[in-house]
């Protein structure tokens, strides 16, 4: 187990307790900035989170946020927060490789759109995280913070690996199966993809544009909800048009009555190892009345199938060029999805697409009568892999249908390594879900100290 270097409060701080001090005068940007560089400078050479960062670019947006705190300039919602970006995220000054030799320097002149909103908000833009070639399943070498021996999942492996050592309070990955919710399982912290459509794609690596997500890892649900100020419609991004409210707000606030939560067991079910299905029981009796054993329709079985059509479909769209380009920096798995791709069909694919909805409108009953759906993040703890990313299939159909999801780093593997719970919600409905994981996590906190 990689072992946290004692350097001082502000690495260990909170996004939300960040803003709060900062706001207050009692710490300085540029304090915290250099907290999390020299936890980076100590932790980096295990975790290998990191694919660029620039510690002199760092503190000179540390010091311009100091300077407007100091004039007494309005401060935004993030103000001072140091924050890691998935390295299929253009940031201008920074490199964006998206995880392959075949864009070694490529520098952007531009933000992406959802990076140049977190500077508006005030963050610091820290650097650029490592993740899988082009977003996809090869690994590029990160390890758990929890040992290094094991993986910390994909393809955001980099952020959910950065925040989970204590290098930045919170980071933003992306999600086309699994890469948001799979690596923040297995690395113990808050991972949370909101809706489809949420949050603006543009300046982003487009893999699958109807899959793809933009999504958060943080150390507390307050502080993903915290990240996540930055969503809202983008025209530049036809597919994103949701406006979900006040995320932060309402998920601080209390529910008025206790949540309806179903404990859905999905088609893929049989996967779950014995001790994380083990935990999922100890949760259920932990929420008491108010989580129900409910099973999905059957035709949820064939959804991963859909997804996999969509997904080497576009994907061979959108990336071809790369395998083309350069085929001996492209992995086998990169090249197997490509083949995939150019050889489905155009009536396969259609359906496929159809099926998303379908397959949202016959959840509608499920969700009138539940608050939120909770099922497993993963199988099981993070394999002994790191040449694997893990299995992501009980990621597979919420973001087949666009749903927001959130995984609760609430149970321990036999290895003692994190599994996380995930809670979904309805699209649209953040807010909402993120009241009810704040809830979930307080009720089993409960259950914990009366035991």
């Amino acid at each position: 187990m990689v072992k946290r270097v004692e350097i001082g409060e502000p690495a260990d701080l909170t996004a939300n307790q960040l803003v709060q001090q900062l706001a207050e005068g009692n710490l300085s940007a540029e304090a915290v900035t250099k907290a999390c560089l020299a936890r980076i400078e100590a932790l980096e050479p295990t975790v290998h989170a990191w694919a660029h960062y620039d510690a002199q670019q760092a503190i000179m947006q540390a010091k311009e946020a100091d300077r407007r705190r100091m004039q007494g300039l309005p401060l935004g919602p993030l103000h001072g927060v140091p924050v890691g970006l998935k390295d299929i995220i253009d940031a201008r000054g920074l490199p964006t490789e998206n995880g392959t030799p075949l864009d070694a320097g490529n520098r952007p002149l531009e933000d992406a759109a959802l990076t140049q909103r977190l500077r508006n908000a005030g963050a610091i833009i820290l650097g650029k995280t490592v993740t899988c070639e082009l977003a996809y399943f090869h690994p590029r070498g990160t390890t758990n913070p929890h040992n290094p021996k094991r993986t910390p999942g994909g393809s955001s492996s980099g952020s959910a690996a950065a925040v989970a050592a204590g290098m930045v309070p919170f980071a933003v990955g992306t999600q086309t199966n699994g890469s948001v919710i799979r690596p923040a399982a297995f690395c113990g912290v808050v991972g949370y993809k909101p809706s489809f459509g949420a949050v603006p794609r543009t300046g982003v690596l487009k893999a699958s544009q109807s899959l793809d997500h933009i999504g958060f890892f943080a150390r507390s649900v307050e502080d993903v909800a915290l990240a996540a100020t930055v969503m809202g419609p983008d025209d530049k991004d036809p597919g994103c048009t949701i406006n979900p409210g006040p995320l932060l707000g309402t998920a601080m606030s209390d529910p008025l009555i206790n949540p309806d939560l179903a404990m859905v067991h999905t088609p893929f079910s049989e996967r779950l190892d014995a001790t994380t299905a083990a935990g999922l029981a100890e949760v259920v009796d932990a929420l008491g009345g108010q989580a129900t054993q409910t099973e999905l329709p059957a035709v949820f079985g064939r959804g991963a199938g859909w997804l996999a059509t969509i997904m080497a479909s576009e994907m061979a769209r959108n990336l071809n060029h790369y395998a083309e380009r350069g085929p001996e920096h492209i992995s086998d798995e990169f090249k197997a999805l490509m083949d995939q791709g150019n050889k489905t069909s155009a009536v396969d694919y259609l359906a496929a697409r159809d099926m998303q909805q379908v397959l949202v409108d016959s959840l509608e009953p499920l969700f009138e009568r539940f608050d939120a759906i909770m099922t497993p993040a993963t199988i099981g703890e993070a394999p002994a892999d790191l040449s694997s990313t893990g299995d992501p299939i009980f990621c597979t159909l919420w973001t087949f249908c666009g749903l927001p999801a959130v995984t609760l780093p609430l149970l321990t593997g036999p290895n003692n390594m994190p599994v996380g719970v995930q809670l979904v919600g309805p699209r649209g409905q953040d807010a909402k879900l993120l009241r009810t994981a704040r809830w979930v996590l307080a009720q089993c906190s409960i259950d914990k100290e009366t035991k």
